[in-house]
């Protein structure tokens, strides 16, 4: 009789046995705990994150920016990052969110950084400096100009670290109940206006308050403010502000050119893998510059319906005034620069690059303006 070898059949069955008890442990150790799945042999771990925002929940532009941030971020990870967006006063303030991240109740945040000036004065830098630089100028002294290791400093004792996250191009005045003619127009003018402008405004003889974006309407609509500037048309008229003021006035001479602003809990942020960490800051500057897109695409068309449809009545504010408030802002600077040294450091760098660019684009980009409006209605010679 013929012996029979019956190891393998044995050895066989345990390692299937083994297959079948390992892979109940993984669908059974995934649906429990921290969402962990495997690739390529090695267990990746999943991170969901809250990101509040100074915003209302989905306004165009400035609240639907943060909206495409997070699915981005979840199709460039493949779902390893999801990150939730709340809107002003779902999950904090809208003017909590600085200290929300901070603290690490949400792990990021998406506002201005001159909301802020009350903690640290120069952060106003990186929003707008009234007669300063516009959104091109900005984003290269950030992102070439060393502007962004100083946003970087100001931020590291709060734990958080700033990328840019949009800018919204050169913005409006604002929107006014009375006309102004003359410097003496802004005395006594209750306007909601927040940063460096508005201690311009403050020191021109009016008062300057700081409103989130979803309390504007009725502070405007019951006297409890005079004017206020939000950002521009396409924003505007969304708001509504067509129904409540009659004037409109032009240009934003207190921001050239907002940068706004994604802040990361630095702690948090630490914790992600080196992909993830470059998915956020990819994705981030993707965003930066997709609002400005948006806005340069969007004003025009909305400029066009308040003016046409809605009888908005389009105004430029006068040279004097602009000159006076200009003088204001310089001395402003000057004064706080003298008085905190962060400032200064930051004001010194900023001017630097202030020196290089003004002249340059004053050759190219300015230049290039007026020759495109050389000629314009003339008749074309045979």
């Amino acid at each position: 009789m013929k012996k029979i070898n019956w190891y393998p059949p044995v050895i066989l069955g345990l390692l299937a046995l083994l297959v079948i008890t390992f892979g109940a442990l993984v669908v059974s150790t995934s649906s429990k705990g921290p969402t962990q799945h495997f690739a390529k042999g090695s267990d990746q771990e999943t991170f969901e994150w809250k990101l509040v925002t100074t915003w209302p929940k989905n306004f165009p532009g400035l609240g639907s920016a943060p909206e495409r941030f997070a699915k981005k971020v979840a199709a460039m990870s493949d779902g390893r990052l999801k990150i939730k967006v709340y809107g002003a006063g779902e999950l904090v303030p809208a003017m909590g969110v600085f200290g929300a991240v901070s603290d690490g109740a949400a792990q990021m945040g998406h506002g201005a950084a001159y909301y802020w000036k009350g903690k640290i004065p120069a952060a106003q830098f990186f929003t707008a400096v009234p007669f300063g630089l516009n959104a091109q100028e900005m984003n290269g002294w950030l992102h070439y100009g060393g502007g962004m290791e100083l946003w970087r400093e100001l931020y590291e004792p709060f734990d958080l670290i700033p990328m840019a996250g949009g800018s919204t191009g050169v913005q409006m005045a604002g929107w006014f109940n009375k006309e102004i003619n003359s410097v003496n127009d802004l005395k006594g003018l209750k306007m909601r206006i927040p940063g460096l402008g508005g201690e311009v405004l403050n020191r021109a003889g009016g008062t300057a308050v700081t409103i989130p974006g979803g309390e504007l309407y009725t502070a405007l609509q019951t006297g409890v403010i005079d004017a206020t500037e939000w950002v521009g048309p396409y924003n505007d008229l969304a708001f509504g502000f067509y129904q409540i003021a009659k004037y409109y006035y032009y240009p934003g001479w207190h921001e050239p050119g907002s940068i706004l602003e994604f802040i990361v809990n630095k702690t948090a942020f630490e914790k992600l893998p080196p992909d993830l960490q470059a998915i956020v800051r990819t994705a981030a500057r993707d965003a930066n510059q997709d609002m400005l897109d948006e806005y340069t695409a969007r004003n025009n068309r909305a400029l066009q319906e308040l003016v046409d449809k809605h009888g908005v009545q389009l105004r430029r504010l006068p040279d004097d005034v602009i000159v006076y408030l200009k003088k204001i802002n310089n001395q402003i600077m000057e004064e706080t620069a003298a008085e905190d040294p962060q400032f200064a450091r930051v004001y010194k760098a900023y001017k630097e690059f202030e020196s290089q660019v003004v002249p340059y684009h004053r050759i190219s980009e300015e230049a290039y303006y007026q020759a495109r409006e050389l000629g314009d209605g003339d008749a074309v010679a045979d």
